[in-house]
């Protein structure tokens, strides 16, 4: 199992992107150059939807190990699969049963609920009587699902592309 971590300079990690996907070094670097201005919204809207989907592993690290320029160093520190919302879930409530982590803006009122609620939007959102329960709520669209069957999300989001409905995403 790969956790996937990695320590390098910016410079170094952006210069092998720049190297094995150009044009995906090109669109980063262009939201790069307006990531603390006003014009950040709008070009994450136009470049994000249009930006290559591959792993950090194949466009950076592989290519980097092969030309020798990576080490493995052994280390002693926690670790946590954040994978799922289950497992976000579960570091925002730092193990205490009972806890319902918001991350967001909404306004909650729950009474004897826990799990976690994910926010992009200002709407109330009212838990009464539910565990483990696990709440995305976006302009465009709402998931609920329990901590149990978190990891099942990636098959709705194949679902959801299947079906046309990638603009949810």
């Amino acid at each position: 199992w790969n956790a996937g971590m990695f320590i390098a300079q910016a410079s170094v990690l952006l210069n092998e992107l720049a190297k094995s996907e150009p044009e995906l070094h090109k669109s980063v670097m262009e939201l790069a150059s307006v990531w603390d201005t006003d014009d950040r919204k709008s070009a994450i809207e136009r470049i994000w939807p249009k930006l290559k989907k591959v792993a950090i592993d194949y466009s950076v690290a592989e290519p980097a190990a092969a030309a020798g320029l990576v080490a493995v160093v052994p280390a002693n520190f926690s670790w946590h699969d954040v994978g799922d919302f289950a497992a976000i879930a579960e570091l925002q409530s730092q193990g205490r049963k009972g806890n319902l982590a918001v991350l967001g803006n909404a306004k909650v009122l729950a009474d004897s609920s826990s799990g976690i609620l994910v926010s992009d939007t200002d709407r109330l959102i009212a838990l009464i009587g539910v565990e483990d329960i696990i709440v995305v709520d976006t302009p465009d669209a709402l998931l609920v699902t329990t901590k149990e069957h978190a990891q099942r999300v990636k098959s709705l989001v194949d679902a959801l592309k299947a079906t046309g409905h990638s603009d949810v995403l």
